[in-house]
């Protein structure tokens, strides 16, 4: 691929009509005009007093705006009286009814999405980061469900006894009293 090199030239683009050439008088007056208007400084004289008389004149020709001032009286005790607390304007939604811990369980034992996705995995495929997740959730929360209804997995208790065999509280004192203070 060639480079081009940068150029400061702007592209000719379809020009817009130009307006006639002034002529030299024309340029020598505008310029004397604008030479004037920027020689001049401050206010002119008198200018205090003639804003003044302007606004006076003003007063008199102003449209009043209709925004401003009230022709609604206004109450100078205030009484309160008993009103009914205005509705919501918007109906609340719903309320979804709550599942029990055992309904929710046997919901999600009855998944057949999670139960798809599941089989998918036991094949050896591999699964996309949302489906992945969907599956990580669902399984979580049956964890917790088991965990509130006091369910578990007898496999699941007979592996944490196997693993920690010296957990029990005879075995914890039996431990704490044979050790080596001198050891610490």
């Amino acid at each position: 691929m060639t480079r081009e090199k940068k150029s400061r030239k702007v592209p000719a683009l379809k020009s817009a009509p130009r307006a006639p050439k002034k002529s030299r008088a024309e340029i020598d007056q505008l310029s004397r005009e604008q030479k004037r208007l920027k020689k001049r400084k401050g206010l002119r004289s008198g200018s205090r007093q003639n804003v003044a008389e302007q606004g006076q004149q003003n007063e008199g020709r102003a449209v009043k705006d209709p925004r401003i001032g009230s022709k609604k009286p206004v109450p100078l005790m205030v009484e309160f009286v008993n009103r009914q607390p205005k509705k919501p304007a918007v109906a609340a939604a719903p309320a979804k009814p709550k599942l029990t811990p055992a309904e929710e369980l046997a919901m999600l034992e009855n998944d057949e999405r999670l139960h798809l996705l599941l089989d998918r995995v036991d094949a050896g495929e591999s699964l996309s980061s949302e489906e992945q997740s969907y599956v990580d959730n669902a399984l979580d929360r049956v964890d917790e469900l088991m965990q509130i209804l006091g369910l578990t997995d007898e496999e699941e208790s007979a592996e944490q006894d196997s693993q920690a065999p010296g957990n029990s509280p005879e075995d914890l004192w039996e431990r704490f009293n044979n050790s080596d203070p001198k050891a610490f």
